[in-house]
């Protein structure tokens, strides 16, 4: 397999900004599968976040092609490694082998088809370049989480769904689509030890060890903002019962563990395998 861009300098090889019009993007179907040409740590990882890439299909959590998920992969040469999405493959179509391996800078750094939006890694690379244990990073932009997101005074402790996450959630404002490498410091300021991030007019991130983690955060941070938008209906805050901070607090401590790996991760993902293998299987591929 041949990259997208054979005669694009390094540092944008493989990005959109590199494609002429009239680009071809393969069925991720027909590609060859990498199981047996990477290392079997690789190829895990690459299971792993295609099926990620799945279940955010299967929750709704997708914007077409527009929202990426990353992953953490062993380093490389002393050079740290990362999976994302090929630009122009849907989620729920996602495969392991269709994954594309890039450095800390978006550069591609393998044989592939497929070419990358440079955007897209722009806010993963601040995350994954701050906190070691960023091991999967989720972003989405869904009606909901944006909802919440325009909203002065973000999530409220309204529901137990937002409780179990308020403590853990940072705020990032918005600066326009992630082009501006000079953003990235600004979020990891903002997102600091937090693993659970509102981009302000924009859309949520959640981080975890591994891409079960980040995922079960965010579906307790998306149903957090779906609550609270349906809740709203009934009119202002003056219609609406909060929870005090220390109620968030108790609630924040009783469900920690949740999210400690080998835990909350080891209840729900293996039941998430049999469910995906059951009405999408493939993500193997």
């Amino acid at each position: 397999m041949a990259t997208a861009v054979k005669d694009a300098p390094e540092k944008d090889a493989g990005s959109a900004m590199q494609v002429d019009a009239g680009f071809n993007i393969p069925d991720p179907t027909t590609i060859d599968r990498l199981e047996g040409k990477v290392s079997d740590a690789e190829w895990k990882l690459r299971c792993d976040l295609a099926a990620t890439y799945r279940l955010c299909a299967m929750h709704a959590w997708t914007d077409l092609v527009f929202t990426h998920i990353s992953a953490r992969l062993p380093d490389e040469d002393g050079e740290e490694r990362f999976l994302i999405n090929p630009y122009g493959v849907m989620f729920d179509e996602m495969t392991a082998s269709s994954l594309v391996k890039i450095d800390l800078e978006g550069n591609i750094k393998q044989d592939t088809p497929y070419f990358i939006n440079p955007a897209g890694f722009t806010i993963h690379s601040a995350v994954h370049s701050a906190r070691e244990d960023a091991g999967c990073v989720i972003h989405v932009h869904t009606p909901y989480g944006i909802a919440v997101s325009v909203q002065k005074e973000g999530l409220r402790r309204y529901t137990q769904f937002s409780m179990q996450v308020h403590e853990d959630l940072a705020y990032h404002d918005y600066e326009g689509i992630a082009l501006d490498l000079d953003e990235r410091e600004r979020l990891i300021a903002d997102v600091g030890e937090k693993n659970l991030l509102i981009l302000r007019n924009h859309g949520t991130l959640t981080v975890g060890k591994n891409c079960a983690l980040a995922f079960l955060r965010m579906y307790f941070l998306e149903n957090a903002c779906k609550t609270q938008i349906l809740a709203q209906a009934v009119g202002g805050a003056e219609h609406l019962h909060e929870e005090p901070e220390d109620m968030g607090q108790r609630v924040h401590q009783q469900t920690a563990p949740a999210f400690m790996p080998g835990l909350g991760d080891n209840l729900v993902w293996p039941g998430l395998m049999r469910k995906l293998n059951r009405t999408n299987p493939g993500f193997d591929h």
